[in-house]
């Protein structure tokens, strides 16, 4: 079985995935396999950044909704159906903050993400002080340099996928997150 460089997926799972979303195309009940697949994931993607499970809830079914209806405009880009889901997903919960409906979550409580800040973190957690200077430099912040350090952060996810659902280049992605935890290192160390 030979796995595919795009997120894990081998060649045939990813083959397989668009066979259901040509069928979903077609008919929209086919879309039941894609929702039941991601929504776990594109729920906590929302949790995490509005800290409310009912708004997570109203917002990941949101996703799922223009999803279903936007259907047929998907382009397989060989890539997981999940890199569209995540910038339907971001695009939907930017709205809401720009709505007022949602206030911007962002947790902190990382022991990677400490380090990465911090060269003497010897300790696991940030203190009260710290979460306050960490959190005025990330409101610092544009909201797709915020969105670069969530995903590559504190939600660990690769270059590759970063760039897919921003819709840049793989090292531009990359660039960014070096130039913004640059940033947040500064500001953070003042």
């Amino acid at each position: 079985m030979k796995i595919s460089n795009k997120y894990h997926h081998t060649e045939q799972q990813l083959s397989s995935e668009l066979d259901i979303i040509k069928a979903a195309q077609r008919n929209p009940k086919h879309f039941e396999s894609l929702y039941h697949k991601y929504y776990e994931s594109i729920f906590r993607y929302c949790y995490q950044r509005v800290d409310s499970d009912h708004m997570a809830h109203d917002l990941t079914s949101q996703v799922f909704l223009k999803a279903l209806t936007n259907i047929k405009k998907y382009q397989y880009k060989g890539v997981p159906f999940g890199s569209w889901l995540f910038r339907i997903a971001m695009s939907v919960v930017y709205q809401s903050f720009k709505d007022k409906k949602a206030e911007r979550t962002i947790n902190i409580d990382s022991i990677a993400f400490r380090g990465l800040l911090a060269e003497e973190a010897n300790d696991e957690h940030f203190t009260d002080h710290e979460k306050a200077k960490l959190k005025a430099a990330i409101h610092s912040l544009k909201k797709d340099e915020i969105a670069i350090i969530e995903m590559r952060y504190f939600e660990n996810r690769s270059f590759r996928e970063i760039a897919e659902i921003l819709d840049i280049k793989e090292n531009n992605a990359k660039v960014k997150a070096h130039r913004i935890l640059g940033k947040l290192k500064t500001k953070f160390a003042l």
